[in-house]
């Protein structure tokens, strides 16, 4: 599909069903396209692009021992010592009370989805994309976290992903940044005692928790580009800034 004005893309290579979930914004937060796939379907996707912005779950880099230098030329405490094997955005993000995993130093080590999102950023990067941020091109693409992007939108830790009220939440809060979602709240208006009674939840009103994911990212990317100053930039860029949709961060999640 080919939009003739710039789109806002989120990409999470996490999920379960394919190896992607991607999702499309456009400068309104219309949401023009929420699919999953592989390789070949994303880059087919963003190649007939006119303009975009592309935000991808995933680390642009391993460690570059950052964190350890800092470790040993403060001579932080040795539960901060144990959080070593962290790029200098990760450790960043625990200090202000986001827990999230580390990236090893060496890409052998690490899982398999962070090497999936290696791939498609050097795939990307033939295509023509540059790292954010570079005005001087039409196709920009960064780095975020969805979980610390879920984090300092509702100001605090969220209700865990895979659950129901975790998706409501999610849900909701991507809704009240003003992109045009289905609206959570009907999942509510859809309950009866019939329907409890018979287990018919509506489930079909939620999005899924690689969705949302994937829904974060692309408002993200929609964020870099159309509210720079709604955006943050975490870490080192010689391992891989994290963006996140937020001005500042809390002291503690």
């Amino acid at each position: 599909m080919l939009f003739t004005d710039s789109v806002f893309v989120g990409i999470d290579p996490t999920s379960g069903r394919k190896s992607f979930t991607y999702a499309c914004l456009d400068k309104g937060l219309n949401l023009v396209s929420l699919s999953d796939g592989e390789m070949e379907d994303v880059t087919a996707f963003l190649a007939g692009q006119k303009s975009a912005t592309v935000a991808v779950n995933a680390p642009a880099g391993v460690n570059r021992g950052l964190v350890r230098e800092k470790i040993k030329r403060e001579m932080l405490t040795p539960h901060q010592i144990r959080g070593a094997e962290l790029r200098m955005a990760e450790y960043q993000l625990r200090e202000h009370g986001i827990a999230v995993s580390g990236t090893p130093s060496n890409v052998a080590a690490c899982p398999s989805w962070i090497q999936l999102g290696f791939d498609l950023y050097h795939k990307l990067e033939k295509m023509g994309f540059r790292k954010y941020p570079d005005s001087d091109s039409a196709y920009q693409i960064l780095e975020t976290h969805p979980h610390a992007g879920f984090c300092v939108l509702a100001g605090g830790i969220p209700l865990s992903k895979p659950s129901l009220e975790g998706r409501i939440q999610r849900q909701l809060l991507l809704y009240d940044c003003g992109i045009r979602l289905r609206d959570a709240m009907e999942f509510f208006e859809e309950i009866t005692r019939y329907k409890l009674t018979k287990g018919l939840w509506p489930v079909n009103l939620l999005y899924l928790p690689e969705q949302l994911d994937a829904l974060v990212a692309a408002f993200t990317a929609w964020c870099v580009a159309n509210k720079p100053a709604s955006a943050l930039a975490m870490g080192d860029a010689s391992e891989g800034l994290i963006i996140l949709p937020v001005s500042e961060l809390k002291e503690k999640y």
